[in-house]
């Protein structure tokens, strides 16, 4: 009986040796293989996540252009617009192109999104300073001239100053 025993287990040893190496190899083979597997997906996230950020920056940068005075004077004043309208037309266009964009702060940090909420709200003070020096019944041209008057004193525009900190949080991205 213990001869028996002994010449089942001189068999059944080196299968379960063999089995267990066979499993730790191949185990091991897979979990390279998946861990590769995750490295590239997380590198495709990266690679989009990178390409959507970029486009998310490229959108701000063009609502802060479309928004300084100068461009806002360009686009929206017609000859013989009243200052009230040419006013009311500046502050529309300003607040919808922000809420066209509002969603663009997922993919900006919190320093990037409070300067370009800060460049919309100091855009809109330059408006309202040049209408109100205009006045009521004024004329948008004139609006125009006092609000370029206003931008000619200031150093920097503020939509000046987030765009340049827009493009150096972009650089150092990279």
């Amino acid at each position: 009986m213990v001869e028996t025993f002994i010449e089942i287990l001189k068999y059944i040893v080196p299968m379960v040796v063999v089995f267990a190496f066979i499993y730790f190899v191949i185990h091991n083979y897979l979990d390279q293989l998946v861990n590769l597997k995750q490295a590239e997906v997380r590198q495709q996230t990266s690679s989009t996540v990178l390409n959507i950020r970029l486009q998310s920056y490229e959108r701000m940068v063009l609502y802060l252009d479309r928004i300084t005075p100068s461009s806002l004077i360009q686009r929206m004043h017609k000859t013989g617009m009243s200052a009230r309208l040419l006013h009311t037309e500046m502050l529309k266009t300003i607040r919808s192109e922000f809420e066209h964009n509002i969603a663009q702060q997922i993919y900006m940090s919190n320093a990037s999104w409070e300067l370009v909420k800060s460049a919309k709200e100091e855009t809109i003070k330059l408006v309202n300073a040049a209408f109100n020096k205009v006045g009521e019944n004024g004329v948008g041209i004139d609006m125009c001239k006092i609000l370029l008057e206003i931008t000619m004193n200031v150093d920097k525009l503020p939509t000046q100053i987030a765009v340049d900190y827009l493009k150096k949080e972009i650089r150092q991205s990279f």
